[in-house]
Parts: C-alpha cells; structure tokens; sequence
C-alpha cells in the first residue's frame, strides 16, 4: 500500500492561490502532504504552513514527507471546524491563503481496517478520526428504517434509499451488520437486478458508503461552518480554494462563495469550477469528479 496519496489539480491550487515566498498558507485537509509538499516549495523561506487533520494516521505521514520543512510546518492534529480556535493557539490571526481538499484519500481507502471502501473486508468504522465516538457500525444498526433511508437520500441521493434501509434493518434483526462486505451485499441485493447494470459507471455501493461517510464525519454541516470562519481569517486579496469530489460538497462551497459574495467579503475567482486536465485524468483516475473553486477576500 503507497502511504503517499496523490494530490488532485497541484498545478491550479499553486497557481490560484498565488503562493509567494513569505506567505502564511493553511492546508486545511493536510493528508499525506501532497498539497503541503508543493506549497511549502513556493513560500520558503519565511513562509509558515499549518497543516491540519483529523486523521493522525495521515498526519503522521506528512510528518515524515515534509521532513525536510519541519521548522516552516505546524501539524496540528484537529477539526479544520476549529480553525479558528487552532490559528488563535498558534498566535495567527490572519493568513494569506487556505486550501480544502475534501472527501477520502487512497492512502485511507486501501486500508481495510478503516472501514472506507467496499471492495475489502473490514470493520464497519468509517471515522475520519479514529479516536471520535459514532462509526458506521452505530448508525446502520441503531438508527431506524426512516432514518437510514433519509442519510442515504440526503447524503447519498441514492436513488433506493427505501429498499436499501428495509433490508439493513431486517437482515440487522438476525445478527449485527459488521463488515464492509456485509453492507454492500446488503445494497447489491436490495437494487432490482434490471437495474444495476445501470451503475456500470461506479460499484451499487458508492452512495451508501459515501451517504455513511458523510454522516458519522458530518462533513458538510462541518464544512460550511469552516468555510464561513476560512474566510474572515483571510488578508486583503488572500484566497480560499476547496477541492470537492462530489455535488454535496461542490454545491456547499458554491452557496458559501455566493453568500460571502453577497456580502462584500470576496470576489469569486472561478464562477464555474476548475476541473481536472484530461491528461491529469488519464494519469490519475480517481482525479476524475473533482471540482476546485476559488474565492479572493476584499
């Protein structure tokens, strides 16, 4: 398994976050360093970056990549929620550019362990932050019917959400559901047969898992309310960049440009969002529904 996870769009973040020499950027989704890596390059020396993430797994790998900058880097194990709060402990109290790069990274979807991908037997766990208290297992074994099927529609759009939940909760009353595996089968036998092959595109499963994700991690409550807080921390012409992976996210990033547009707070750099160049693509799969949208403060 690589512990390097690739970065989508490197070239765009750099370029649109205008990184010079000296500038104070937040990684807010610091991962395994890939973003960290190439901003670190473009503002030493006298730049500081702070990374942050929820993941020590993951922080702990950039530690070790970003070796080489260790006295220009803070790692900051924590909610990009609580940015603020981490910028003040740090004596911060503006900087000069913040970058989200959302949803889940290789390096933690070939980890079984972490229960994240349905295409390798594991716990039902689906925490970020491992060390936090709901998983995947507590929602799809405590949750009722209507709820379930409500997180697979809000967060998933999964189209039968009602079948999927109906069945989890019958098959949970003979034994709990534990596995990854499990739960997938459960979502393979719950979509009429006619229509799965309709789903060439992705496995039957990516909504569920996704709509799970979404709700033990409460990521777009978590990301609108960073958002708002990104951008009043910002200097004058400082930028915010977010890279999404999914409508959800796109359009949670989109409505907190809007607003802070309405507002007078920033001028909106991409009215359409970047996308990935088909040679980026071609060379990296995974690359392939992400979205970069960018902010400037005024």
């Amino acid at each position: 398994m690589s512990k390097f996870h690739k970065p989508v769009m490197v070239n765009e973040v750099v370029n649109y976050l205008n990184l010079n020499p000296g500038k104070v950027i937040v990684d807010a989704t610091m991962g395994t360093g890939g973003h960290s890596y190439a901003i670190l390059e473009r503002i030493l020396p006298k730049g500081r970056l702070i990374g942050i993430d929820r993941d020590a797994e993951s922080l702990a790998v950039s530690r070790e990549r970003l070796r080489e900058f260790n006295n220009s880097c803070d790692f900051v194990h924590g909610n990009f929620a609580d940015i603020d709060s981490i910028l003040e402990g740090l004596n911060i109290k503006k900087v000069d550019g913040v970058l989200f790069d959302l949803g889940i990274s290789t390096f933690q979807l070939e980890d079984s362990s972490r229960g994240f991908s349905f295409q390798k037997e594991g716990p039902l766990d689906m925490r970020m932050d491992p060390d936090s208290y709901i998983s995947a297992y507590d929602l799809i074994n405590n949750l009722n019917e209507e709820e379930i099927s409500t997180i697979l529609w809000n967060f998933g759009q999964e189209r039968w959400h009602n079948r999927i939940a109906h069945l989890l909760v019958q098959e949970r009353q003979k034994r709990p559901i534990a596995t990854t595996t499990e739960l997938a089968n459960i979502v393979m036998r719950s979509i009429p047969s006619r229509f799965r092959n309709k789903y060439y595109r992705m496995h039957p499963a990516t909504r569920t898992f996704q709509a799970m994700r979404i709700a033990v991690n409460r990521e777009l409550e978590i990301l609108e309310n960073a958002l708002n807080k990104a951008i009043s921390l910002l200097e004058k012409s400082a930028r915010v960049a977010v890279i999404s992976f999914h409508s959800l996210e796109d359009r949670v990033a989109k409505w907190a440009f809007r607003k802070a547009s309405t507002e007078g707070l920033v001028d909106i750099i991409t009215p359409k969002p970047q996308r990935p160049r088909i040679e980026e693509i071609e060379s990296n799969p995974s690359s392939r529904s992400s979205k970069l949208r960018v902010a400037e403060r005024i």
